[in-house]
């Protein structure tokens, strides 16, 4: 099977193609990313001379560039987008750019050609949850609160439209918050690893108690792949870790791991409109797919910590 991969040098889209060639060694993965900020080459220096893996820079709203590379693919795997909300916040119009626009376009050529088409989402799309409301599932309602999220939703919409409208062969998944290795430190797990490992201090927004709940990017992964070879056509999945964790309890984790205090600790002023709770309900991928978690969150996090002390190279460069 020849597969494109859009985003493929970022944090996920990385570990994906890592995944599916250690798993599917006689596919051919095909690289799409444009290399901005968040895009490293580094992240895939593994596989520089895997003859089944071939990186293109370019962007998914070229649609000469998408044309080209989609002539003779059987599934793309959409990655690519902007994906940081406090970005989002100060400037959103990338993200309409890339992930509204660029989606479109990557749809368009799929449809030419009938490609079965799997498109990467967030549970932001579905709002924000109270304390102990029931989780997000399939059948939540929409309710985006930034630029970041509204514009994922938008995305998810113009997939399921391209199912209804064209029969194009899609599925989409919504995940929660990701963590492993890899990760741009922006996020808050590497963020906060790195910050600790220079002797700097970490920032929490708020109280702390903003919950969020955690996947490895390793289960995440295979979720993706169950989904693609298990999942019914025009259909979405959630895939959720099972791990809802406060900010601050991380953030003591964290703390823990590197052998620092609270001391290391500095409040700042909330995010604008920060979701107070994300959680997945993730039944339906269990039930359909046989899909479920398989990484404990604490040994997880143990384990994600480690690789960004034993790559201070990699983080470094591009902190």
């Amino acid at each position: 099977m020849k597969i494109l991969v859009t985003g493929g040098a970022g944090f996920i889209g990385s570990n994906f193609i890592h995944y599916w060639l250690r798993n599917y060694p006689a596919d051919e993965i095909f690289n799409l990313d444009a290399l901005t900020y968040a895009g490293n080459l580094d992240n895939l220096s593994a596989l520089a001379d895997n003859p089944h893996y071939h990186f293109f820079r370019g962007n998914i709203c070229d649609e000469f560039k998408v044309a080209e590379l989609t002539e003779d693919i059987d599934l793309i795997v959409h990655f690519a987008a902007e994906s940081h909300v406090d970005r989002s916040i100060t400037d959103s119009q990338a993200f309409i750019k890339t992930n509204v626009e660029g989606t479109q376009i990557l749809l368009e050529a799929a449809r030419k050609k009938n490609i079965r088409f799997h498109h990467i989402s967030t549970d932001e799309v579905y709002g924000s949850l109270r304390v102990g409301e029931p989780k997000f599932n399939e059948h939540t309602p929409y309710s985006p609160r930034s630029p970041y999220s509204a514009s994922k939703a938008a995305a998810d919409h113009l997939v399921r439209a391209y199912y209804h409208t064209y029969k194009l062969p899609i599925t989409i998944s919504n995940c929660s918050n990701n963590y492993g290795p890899y990760q741009f430190p922006e996020k808050l797990i590497p963020l906060f690893a790195t910050n600790l490992l220079e002797n700097k201090k970490v920032t929490l927004y708020g109280d702390g108690l903003n919950i969020r709940d955690w996947i490895h990017v390793d289960d995440h992964n295979r979720g993706v792949d169950y989904i693609i070879k298990r999942g019914k056509i025009g259909e979405t999945y959630c895939l959720g870790g099972n791990s809802e964790k406060t900010n601050l309890e991380i953030t003591a984790e964290i703390l823990k791991l590197l052998g620092r205090g609270g001391e290391m600790i500095e409040r700042v002023a909330d995010r604008p409109g920060h979701d107070l709770r994300y959680a997945i309900d993730y039944s339906k991928a269990k039930n359909e797919l046989g899909w479920e978690p398989q990484i404990d969150f604490t040994a997880g996090l143990a384990s994600t910590v480690n690789w960004y002390k034993d790559n201070e190279d990699w983080w470094k460069k591009i902190k």
